[in-house]
């Protein structure tokens, strides 16, 4: 199961995360809060000239693991993945700078 933002396709920086248990069990319902965003840092004298812009998204996918998951409940043979993209890439002629 994927949920989440899109990861751009081809990302120049990708990170991930995956873990799996036999069983889990959560003592009380999670929190769970996920921001991703695309961060350019160019010299300023260069700003003008490069039309760049950035883009970002992450995905997780689950198995054997609802999306809200139950205090109390066991899930078995759980496995999580989890990963956050980020690519840089030429603004459009048309859009404004």
């Amino acid at each position: 199961m994927a949920r989440g933002e899109r990861v751009p396709p081809e990302p120049d920086v990708e990170v991930g995360a995956a873990a799996q248990a036999r069983k889990l069990r959560f003592r009380k319902k999670p929190r769970v809060d996920v921001k991703t965003h695309a961060r350019l840092e160019i010299d300023p004298a260069l700003r003008d000239e490069i039309p760049i812009e950035g883009q970002g998204g992450s995905r997780a996918e689950r198995e054997n693991l609802p999306d809200e998951v139950e205090p109390g409940v066991t899930y078995r043979d759980v496995r999580v993945g989890w990963r956050a993209g980020a690519r840089v890439r030429l603004k459009d002629e048309g859009e404004e700078r």
